[in-house]
């Protein structure tokens, strides 16, 4: 189902590529309104549905997906507003269907690496985080004078909207780092600002003609980069930035810290505060001591691969062959896509719940109230309605 009958048409011939001629071959479309999605959920009866749209059409989508007796999986953010938050909770408690936001960020080989050592307590209690989303995405802007295309509704928000618009890339794997929402603890409010807006506006005038519709554009109302700090119910803190428009490289920053030490990426580097016997594994130990029989934690040991035969997720190595050979941003898209069909399979929870995709995308209405009001801080609310403090950590599967 696609507003593009040319774009449904491609989907339709990797589909039936897929198949190879056994499987997947009787392929309908759903073109040509916005509102197609409807007949073909009336019509096909779906048991899962995945919606991959603008942001203003996830949590409608999501919804209407439920109430036809579909499970569904939702790209990145699960909601724009916090009625929207409560809306789709309200929904998926009602249907007893599941609607997870499809965070792969969640997948990478990194992200899980860091997921299994905290819960081994290899960086101690953990006390901060850092997350982001910094990505140059100005090339994007050109969208708007085809009319359509990524850029040409991701620009609009960009221009009229000020706060963190995009933040689940690197807050998700932070968050379950934490535990947010399991047992652990919970975000308990936000504050926000952001840096004057100027680059899309100089990217617009440099590049395209004075009378196109990028130059036509107020893009003073947004920010370039916002930082967003998070203190949840624990006193524990996370920085959240988010940056589509600076001349910069990608980072999503995946910082971990905690009383034993400290976890990044971009680039990588891990620093820990171990003496001989503490608890860490002798190899490790050995290749990464320092002088005095203990770790330096004043450099970062930047050998991933030492980590990697150490700390190595479960699920990444059973699913590493899955991952190199589907692909998928590295891999990530083929294993989150593994698990939600494994879960739905086997009848067990999937490993991001509507409480946390609603959680972590509440970042972005939360952060432009606060931004509006010079950095006030914003309650979040609990979606969990008290349950989060009996509901499971994600545990380390295999």
């Amino acid at each position: 189902c696609d507003l593009y009958q040319d774009l449904a048409e491609r989907a339709k011939k990797k589909v039936l590529a897929t198949g190879k001629g056994t499987r997947h071959q009787n392929v309908k479309l759903y073109t040509g309104d916005k509102f197609a999605y409807k007949k073909m959920l009336a019509e096909t009866k779906p048991d899962l549905v995945y919606v991959v749209t603008p942001w203003e059409w996830h949590a409608p989508m999501a919804i209407d997906a439920m109430n036809a007796g579909a499970h569904v999986c939702v790209e990145v953010p699960l909601t724009t507003s916090i009625k929207e938050c409560w809306d789709v909770i309200d929904t998926s408690e009602k249907t007893q269907k599941h609607c997870m936001m499809l965070e792969n960020v969640n997948y990478g080989r990194e992200e899980l690496m860091y997921l299994n050592m905290c819960r081994k307590g290899i960086f101690g209690e953990i006390l901060h985080g850092e997350a982001a989303y910094i990505h140059e995405l100005r090339g994007q802007m050109r969208a708007v004078e085809r009319g359509r295309g990524t850029g040409s509704w991701r620009t609009l928000h960009w221009a009229k909207e000020n706060g963190n618009l995009y933040p689940t890339h690197g807050l998700g794997p932070v968050a379950q780092y934490m535990n947010i929402g399991r047992t652990d603890d919970n975000f308990r409010r936000l504050v926000s600002f952001s840096s004057p807006a100027r680059n899309h506006e100089l990217y617009a005038k440099k590049r395209f003609k004075p009378d196109s519709k990028l130059n036509k554009i107020d893009y003073t109302k947004g920010g370039d980069l916002n930082t967003s700090i998070i203190k949840t119910t624990m006193g524990r803190t996370i920085m959240v930035q988010w940056d589509e428009s600076s001349p910069r490289p990608y980072t999503r920053h995946n910082l971990i810290q905690g009383t034993k030490g400290t976890g990044k990426g971009f680039p990588f580097g891990i620093a820990l505060d171990y003496g001989k016997n503490e608890g860490l594994p002798e190899k490790l130990f050995q290749k990464l001591a320092g002088k005095k029989n203990r770790t330096n934690y004043h450099g970062w040991s930047t050998d991933q691969q030492a980590f990697y035969d150490e700390f190595d997720h479960p699920l990444y190595k059973r699913m590493a062959d899955v991952a190199k050979k589907m692909g998928g941003h590295g891999g990530m898209d083929a294993i989150m896509n593994f698990r939600v069909v494994e879960c739905l399979r086997k009848g067990q929870p999937l490993d991001q719940n509507v409480y946390e995709g609603c959680l972590w995308s509440a970042v972005t209405p939360l952060s432009r109230k606060s931004v509006a009001e010079d950095g006030m801080p914003q309650d979040f609310p609990d979606f969990t309605r008290g349950q989060w403090k009996t509901t499971a950590p994600l545990a380390i599967v295999g």
